[in-house]
């Protein structure tokens, strides 16, 4: 039987105090309970949704101190009494934002987990990727394919999940036309990705010429500037072959001005899907027109266990190639500052050993 040795402290990211900043220390490393495994965390994706939770920026109160991070790749080194058999040590697993939910409910009983209100999420309301040891409950871990790069796949356990469920939920078939807002960025450059091999194609909208190579390179067959464009609602139905517009738009920005102008270029009986959350913002769409175009607009939240299976389906066959630059969790701070500015593109992970 394989065996680890485990030890008992280790190198963590730790938000103290609302507001951040996250401060890299030792900290102990945490005994998974009967029900839950302890995944040795080799890589994590960085998302927004962590800055966002070292802020306090949402309405939901996080934990503190708080160990962020919830696009963990790694090894299950040690499990509780009541875990399956099908989970063994050595396994290659995956910490999502989905920590664990009841499993009884409504919502957790018709493969709504994440509405779960009972639902534990990674690196908010519990410690999450940001460290070398992290705990998971073993119903809702991500189950990483054999031979699959964990540090290549680690943004694919929030990014890569989140925009498929997003396309899902949008209801846009192949040959349609989906618009991605945000389209240079980590989920952006994902959803680009998983449009393309769903057969969809796909409009980004985002800032600057790199974003736009960035979208072109991953498959996009249009790129909007929303820096340069003198009208930005006439550009992105422009780009469909009949001047109608998308048939769905995935919002991803982290601001708000973009909500506002979706359901303008979306055609008619199209979607419009929220997934981004920038801070205070709000939805705004004239009545009239929604009601005559018969425009929906929706949320999409984060993928179930289905959905994390056939997401990482799509990777293990090559069809996802994940833009992403690798620095040391001990960096983490610095990804942060480049997050509020703007200049991140891809996405950004980290390695716990540096």
């Amino acid at each position: 039987m394989t065996t680890y040795d485990i030890p008992t402290e280790q190198w963590a990211q730790v938000v103290e105090a609302p507001g951040g900043p996250a401060v890299y220390k030792k900290i102990p490393v945490p005994s998974p309970g009967p029900d839950e495994v302890l995944i040795n965390v080799k890589y994590s994706g960085v998302c927004h949704t962590d800055l966002h939770a070292m802020k306090g920026d949402w309405p939901i109160p996080t934990k503190i101190p708080l160990v962020g991070g919830h696009e963990g790749a790694g090894i299950v080194v040690k499990k509780g009494s009541l875990v399956a058999d099908d989970i063994k040590l050595g396994d290659a697993a995956g910490i999502k934002w989905l920590n664990g939910s009841c499993l009884s409910c409504s919502f957790c009983q018709q493969s709504d987990e994440p509405l779960c209100q009972s639902a534990l999420l990674s690196g908010y309301t519990v410690d999450g990727s940001f460290q070398q040891y992290a705990i998971a409950k073993a119903a809702h871990i991500a189950r990483i394919p054999k031979g699959v790069d964990l540090e290549e796949v680690a943004p694919v356990l929030c990014a890569g999940i989140t925009v498929y469920k997003g396309l899902k939920e949008s209801g846009v078939r192949p040959g349609q036309w989906v618009a991605v807002v945000g389209a240079g960025g980590g989920l952006g450059s994902m959803a680009v990705q998983y449009a393309k091999a769903m057969g969809v194609h796909v409009i980004g909208i985002d800032g600057g010429s790199e974003k736009g190579e960035s979208v072109k390179k991953l498959g996009g067959s249009a790129y909007v500037d929303f820096m340069a464009s003198k009208d930005l609602v006439e550009e992105v139905k422009a780009a469909t072959p009949d001047g109608l517009g998308p048939h769905a738009v995935l919002l991803l920005a982290v601001s708000e001005k973009p909500f506002q102008q979706a359901t303008e270029y979306v055609r008619s009986r199209g979607a419009v899907v929220c997934i981004g959350l920038p801070a205070g913002a709000y939805l705004k769409a004239p009545v009239f027109d929604t009601v005559l175009r018969m425009i929906t607009i929706k949320g999409s939240y984060v993928g179930n266990r289905q959905d994390t299976a056939e997401a990482l389906d799509f990777f293990q066959r090559g069809l996802i190639k994940v833009p992403y630059k690798t620095v040391g969790l001990s960096q983490l701070g610095e990804v942060y500052q480049m997050m509020e500015e703007g200049k991140i593109v891809g996405r950004y992970v980290v390695d716990t050993s540096k």
